[in-house]
């Protein structure tokens, strides 16, 4: 149980706050994932990947319409 609390107050590493961003980008977090992620992530880390989540989200969207609109499918 002691072993359960020590990881709880641990600091999650960079992968698990760029999983915690892409959750939260997609909506589907439980509360108690949340309630962790709260102790547990940094904000600066958050907010980091938050800008780099949103930049990699735009761009994709960029090239995807680009794609269409070059295939001639839009026409």
């Amino acid at each position: 149980m002691n072993e359960l609390k020590d990881a709880a107050r641990r600091p999650a590493s960079l992968l698990q706050t760029m999983r915690a961003v892409a959750w939260s980008f997609l909506g589907i977090r439980h509360s108690s994932a949340f309630e962790q992620d709260v102790q547990r992530l940094n904000p600066v880390h958050v907010v980091v990947g938050g800008v780099a989540g949103a930049a990699v989200f735009v761009v994709a969207i960029v090239l995807l319409v680009r794609w269409v609109v070059s295939s001639g499918v839009a026409a």
